[in-house]
Formats: C-alpha cells, sequence, structure tokens
C-alpha cells in the first residue's frame, strides 16, 4: 500500500512539473513574439528561432538555464540563419526592454558588455547543442501552397455569403503562429501541420467540403498522399490545446 501511494505521488508531482514547464515555455515563446514584433521579424525567422529554442529544450533541462537567455541567443541566430540582418545590439535592448520596461535604455556600459558577451557564449554553445543543424523547414511553404491551391477550388464551391463572412487564409495564418507556443513544429512533418491547420480552420468556421465524403480521395489526400484522417485530427487536437494553455500560462504559478 506504501508502495502503490508513493507511486501515486511521484506521478503526480511529475505531471505538475511537466505542466509547469510548458507554461514557461508558453510565456518564453511569447516574449520571442514581442521581441520579433518590435525588431520587425518576419515569421519565418520568428518560427526558426522558436524552433531552436523548442529544440534546445527537447534535450536539455529548463531548470539549468537561463531561458530569456535561449529565447534571446535563438533570435540572434535565426537572423543568421534566415540571412535576416539583426544587430547584436538591437537584440539586446530589445529583450531587455522588455524584461526592465521601466529601466532606461541600455547604455553601452558593463551591463551591455556582459550581456553581449553572454549571447555571443550562448550562441556557440546552442550551435554545438544543435548539431550545427539550424536550418529547418517550415510549414509555411505547405500551407501558401496549399491555400494558393485550395481556396480558390473551394470558394467556388461556395455561396458568395459564406466566401465573404470568413476569413479561411487569415485564421489559417494566425493558427500556424499560435501553434509555435508548443513543440508541435519538432512532433510532426510540416506538411502535416499545414494540412492540419487548414483542417481546423474550416471546423471552426463549420464549412463542409462539398462532396469530399463521396470523393475517392479526400481534400487532404490531394496535398499528402495516404494521409489519414486520424492523424490530421491529432495534430489539430494538439493546436487547440495550445489555446487552452493560453488560458493559464499567465495566471498560474511557475
Amino acid at each position: 500500500m506504501a508502495y502503490s501511494s508513493r507511486k501515486v505521488k511521484i506521478k503526480t508531482e511529475m505531471s505538475e512539473r511537466g505542466e509547469r514547464t510548458r507554461r514557461l515555455h508558453f510565456q518564453m515563446v511569447r516574449f520571442m513574439f514581442e521581441a520579433a514584433t518590435k525588431l520587425r521579424l518576419p515569421s519565418v525567422p520568428l518560427a526558426t528561432a522558436v524552433t531552436i529554442y523548442h529544440r534546445f529544450f527537447r534535450d536539455y533541462d529548463i531548470t539549468d538555464f537561463d531561458t530569456h537567455m535561449i529565447a534571446t541567443t535563438a533570435i540572434y541566430l535565426a537572423g543568421k540563419s534566415e540571412e535576416q540582418e539583426l544587430r547584436l545590439t538591437d537584440v539586446i535592448n530589445v529583450c531587455h526592454r522588455i524584461l526592465h520596461p521601466s529601466e532606461p535604455p541600455l547604455d553601452i556600459g558593463s551591463t551591455y558588455t556582459a550581456l553581449r558577451e553572454s549571447v555571443i557564449q550562448c550562441e556557440l554553445f546552442l550551435l554545438r547543442a544543435l548539431g550545427f543543424q539550424v536550418s529547418i523547414d517550415h510549414p509555411h511553404k505547405f500551407l501558401s501552397q496549399y491555400l494558393m491551391h485550395y481556396l480558390k477550388s473551394l470558394y467556388d464551391w461556395l455561396d458568395k455569403d459564406t466566401v465573404r463572412k470568413v476569413s479561411i487564409a487569415q485564421t489559417a495564418w494566425a493558427m500556424l503562429r499560435d501553434s509555435y507556443h508548443s513543440d508541435i513544429c519538432l512532433n510532426y512533418r510540416p506538411s502535416l501541420i499545414a494540412v492540419a491547420i487548414i483542417y481546423l480552420t474550416l471546423q471552426c468556421y463549420g464549412i463542409e467540403v462539398p462532396y469530399n465524403d463521396e470523393a475517392e480521395n479526400r481534400w487532404w489526400e490531394a496535398f499528402i498522399e495516404n494521409c489519414k484522417l486520424r492523424d490530421v485530427k491529432k495534430v489539430a487536437e494538439d493546436i487547440m490545446n495550445v489555446y487552452d494553455m493560453e488560458t493559464t500560462a499567465f495566471t498560474a504559478d511557475i
């Protein structure tokens, strides 16, 4: 009986720790999004930065590192990887300002110098930890292709009133951006994520693809050969869980 009680306690503690870790990652990604907005960083380099962050903490314990330093360095490293010009000075100043909004901008002094050296050293550490593999294939190109070829055909089947009321493309892009608050980008291939986002968007608007049930191949199979609906639904479920996480990430204790 004592062993069983101890086992339950350990499982509970592990579950609670995992939940706290997911909330902290959510907060860090939100921090990266805010920094990217201030740095005018486009969506793909931002996705690269967040993926680098998630990849690192897939292999390393979050309690062993300064998450803000890893996030800041991931942004700077992603700028290099995606050939997006980012001045290290700007990255440091923006990230520091977000963390310390009541303080004046950093001068070229001891604090700035220490942060600069830390980011440079952290960049080298991240590169080694990731095996120098920072070129990432994102769902963005697949979603763009799928929406380009699919939406026109779908709109031809829908009545004009429905087309005016819904913003499928805009919602799909917003969902893709939001999905990076979790490690979905590491768990599924990019093309499947793109299909799942279109599927979830249509579900949210209550749109049924005409004659999909009677067709020899479902619409998602037109994009991915032998794609299974259960796989699409699994990714869609994970994306929905991101929105559930948003309600607690900034209210619960970490």
